[in-house]
């Protein structure tokens, strides 16, 4: 069995497709199409992706050893249990246990993907405020390469690329006033452009809620508009068009039809610490 065949097998054991196994570890989907066609053979989010799916990393990444229980002790989870150890630590463990059979060159790339993939989990739930919650109490939110710009607007793509997510305490924006149903409800965008500022300055990373399809009242939405994408705060002009309004004096809101406007998101919070 390929690696290819092992990824597809215990993605499909953990019943989850390549977009939500993309969206977990934080890469492309086209990352994960990528393995699953044989056109990629090696990637060092394999112990991320071994984690998420429940199966042993060492079988993943090597073919090495059988497929363990969901369950089995050791192992966790992604976003559904606490992660009970590293992976760098898990990786320790499954090398001394079945790793006999490996020459020190994959033994040692396999401990070098875990310990980046640890460094990494570490530095992103420092940035977003770790500190505010307990391991049990962080949430990922993907971040999406998708610019809403607060100016001229930025051309719609049909599929953007996921950034590296970002780890933060479920209760610590809670505390922040975010109003939102489920945590994988929230993504991260990023604003362009200068029309919104000082709510929203050039390049500042924003939390949306994408389950917000209609106008919920007053508020800065994350909108497609005349094959454009805008980050705008939208009122009720009249029962047929909307005010897209900038919060920078410099720039001139607009009228625009109801029908013409499509929401993508709801935006809840600036990275910078408004409140939306």
């Amino acid at each position: 069995m390929e690696l290819k065949d092992r990824l597809k097998h215990a993605r499909r054991l953990k019943g989850l497709t390549q977009t939500e196994l993309a969206e977990r570890a934080g890469i492309a989907q086209a990352s994960i199409s990528e393995i699953e066609r044989g056109l990629s053979r090696s990637s060092s989010h394999l112990v991320k992706i071994a984690q998420i799916c429940g199966v042993d990393a060492l079988w993943l990444a090597e073919g090495v050893g059988s497929i363990p229980a969901p369950t089995e002790p050791g192992y966790a989870l992604v976003g559904e249990e606490i992660q009970k150890l590293s992976a760098a630590d898990m990786v320790r463990q499954m090398l001394a246990k079945t790793g006999s059979g490996l020459s020190e060159e994959a033994r040692n790339r396999l401990l070098q993907a875990a310990e980046e993939t640890d460094s990494h989990s570490s530095g992103g739930a420092a940035k977003a405020g770790a500190t505010h919650g307990s391991a049990g109490d962080m949430i990922r939110i993907a971040h999406y390469d998708v610019r809403g710009a607060m100016g001229g607007g930025q051309v719609t793509h049909d599929y953007p690329e996921m950034l590296r997510d970002v780890r933060v305490s479920l209760s610590h924006l809670r505390e922040l006033g975010l109003d939102f149903k489920e945590p994988h409800h929230l993504k991260l965008v990023t604003g362009w452009g200068q029309s919104m500022a000082p709510t929203i300055k050039d390049r500042d990373p924003l939390i949306v809620d994408v389950t917000v399809r209609e106008f919920v009242g007053d508020g800065v939405y994350f909108i497609s508009w005349g094959g454009h994408e805008y980050i705008k705060r939208l009122q009720v002009a009249d029962d047929e068009h909307f005010e897209m309004i900038s919060d920078n004096p410099k720039h001139k809101d607009r009228m625009i039809r109801k029908e013409e406007t499509y929401i993508q998101a709801k935006v809840l919070y600036v990275w910078n610490g408004n409140l939306l």
